[in-house]
């Protein structure tokens, strides 16, 4: 990245994108090409209590969103008047606030500071276990089952153990909406949001009062719902009259600085990667980060049990979306590492080296083979599936657990690596699978766009494409979820008609990473056969 030189015509010609990830908020300028000239990035705090707690402070991410754009516009030398609009992006996560905006207590702690129940939170099965047993006809937009990542089985946990916080609640926000809502003052909810976690029916453009009535949540549908939006608009819609007078001032802007409907991040990556990757009907978005994401488009709608959606408008305009994938990815591999003896010797050294622990193993790895696709060898006689937080698709659910088969006594780092690589390959399977099940219920597609920071590595990228047997395209944008919230930033702007002009415009394919088709297709269809047994039989013994 190198800092913009101030524009001398006085014309509008960056937008900046803001994504509030599970772990931190960053903020990245971009010309109107999709070029990133410079970037910025805070850390945020997450609380977790008793294994399914995770909690977030509103008030801090709100503080990290605007210190990052100041960082951001000020490191780029970029003079404010020169900003044409602002794009958010952010996890599906529940924000419970109060009268004027004060931060409700979300959960046991009573501290009013953590008000946000983030999204890996499952202390809401129970809820949607019941949610589900009614079978409301809504469920169909949501692969059949709802989730406990999503908001409604989230707010009835809120009025059946906080009926307190519940009745105090003046809004609750998705977290991309109170982002909007701290930016431009408007109470306008993103059809993407919305639609994909709370339930809307953006097809019929309403809300269905008979479900929450039937789910014990009557009074929000009794008040009109209000309190969770009656004012939906498509991603990338301007909101209000742009940045408030206050947001300005602490982000370092010029009041009125368009502010855009926003996103939730993994869709965001979708559309900063999918418009370079063709047609996108024929095109996988593939988010894989703490979580992954998959994200299919199609002209009509499809039903695929176990996949959320089918969900109208909430990616790409005018077109409707199948959602699946993994509730831990990155997280998975992560927590696959950390059992190993040698976990702690490898860290030290990626330290030293300023990565990451996955990226330094997956360095480690491509340096003992001849070339990407021989690493599946690394890990023979060792299979994972890597269900740490359940299954998210296909089979929507929430108590599946992992299985590691193949484990010996080895402690060295070689014996590290080989469980690396056997994990990949079990998220490699994982989105196989998903893509198997839509494919047999009419949605196929012919390859994958890959975001995220967990799928950085070339090899990461290499081991995706053999074991789900469809090429994987890298994108030319190093952060396309970035790119994505500011594409939002310049429809908002007024810099592009639609979000599908800007997808053309701003995003490109670096790399295209083919699937093996020599001896190492049958070795992974092997693995592939045992990652489906090794999955059926824990759902047959996790009783016992």
């Amino acid at each position: 990245m190198t800092p913009a030189h101030t524009p001398s015509e006085g014309r509008p010609r960056y937008v900046i994108g803001i994504d509030v990830g599970t772990a931190s908020a960053r903020a990245g300028v971009f010309d109107l090409s999709g070029h990133m000239v410079w970037a910025a990035k805070r850390d945020i705090s997450l609380f977790r209590e008793a294994g399914s707690i995770a909690e977030q402070s509103s008030t801090e991410i709100w503080d990290a969103v605007c210190a990052v754009i100041r960082e951001a516009v000020s490191t780029a030398r970029i003079d404010p008047a020169h900003v044409a609009g602002l794009g958010f992006d952010a996890t599906c996560s529940l924000v419970v606030l109060g009268e004027g905006g004060r931060p409700l207590a979300a959960g046991p702690s009573g501290e009013g500071e953590r008000d946000i129940i983030v999204w890996m939170d499952h202390r809401a099965i129970a809820q949607a276990e019941r949610i589900n047993a009614t079978g409301h006809d809504v469920l169909r937009y949501t692969g059949g089952r709802i989730s406990p990542e999503m908001q409604t089985p989230k707010i009835l946990w809120l009025k059946e153990n906080r009926p307190e916080t519940f009745a105090a609640a003046w809004q609750f926000f998705d977290l991309a909406d109170f982002l909007t809502w701290k930016a431009a003052g408007s109470l306008a909810r993103s059809t993407c949001t919305v639609t994909c976690k709370w339930t809307y029916l953006a097809h019929e453009r309403r809300w269905d009062g008979d479900y929450f009535r039937k789910i014990g949540l009557g009074e929000l549908a009794d008040e009109g719902f209000a309190r969770i939006g009656t004012d939906i608009v498509d991603p990338g819609s301007r909101l209000g009259a742009g940045l408030t007078v206050d947001a300005a001032a602490a982000m370092g802007l010029r009041p009125g600085t368009a502010v855009a409907a926003g996103m939730i991040d993994a869709h965001a990556g979708g559309i900063g990667t999918v418009g370079a990757g063709g047609n996108p009907t024929d095109t996988l978005a593939y988010v894989f980060g703490t979580s992954s994401c998959t994200m299919t488009s199609t002209a009509g709608p499809v039903f695929v049990p176990g996949i959320w959606g089918p969900y109208y408008s909430a990616m790409v305009p005018g077109m409707w979306l199948n959602e699946g994938g993994q509730s831990a990815a990155g997280a998975a591999i992560d927590q696959l590492l950390s059992f190993h003896p040698a976990a702690g010797e490898a860290a030290m050294k990626a330290r030293e080296l300023g990565k990451p622990l996955p990226a330094f193993m997956a360095a480690a790895a491509a340096e003992r083979v001849s070339d990407a696709s021989a690493a599946v060898t690394l890990a023979t006689g060792l299979h994972v599936v890597p269900e740490f937080l359940g299954n998210r698709a296909p089979f929507a659910d929430p108590h599946a657990r992992a299985i590691i088969a193949g484990l010996g006594m080895e402690r060295d780092f070689e014996s590290l690596i080989a469980l690396y690589i056997a994990g990949l390959c079990g998220i490699g399977y994982g989105l196989r699978q998903i893509i198997e099940t839509q494919a047999r219920a009419g949605a196929p597609v012919q390859r994958a766009v890959i975001s995220g920071g967990a799928g950085a590595s070339p090899l990461v990228r290499q081991i995706l494409a053999d074991t789900c047997r469809k090429p994987v395209l890298s994108p030319a944008a190093a952060e396309p979820v970035l790119l994505g919230a500011a594409m939002l930033g310049s429809v908002a702007s007024g810099a592009f008609p639609d979000i599908r002009h800007a997808m053309g415009a701003m995003s490109a394919i670096d790399a295209v990473y083919e699937p093996v088709i020599c001896d190492w297709a049958e070795i992974h269809e092997h693995r592939y056969q045992a990652f489906l047994s090794l999955q059926a039989a824990t759902r047959t013994i996790r009783h016992f």
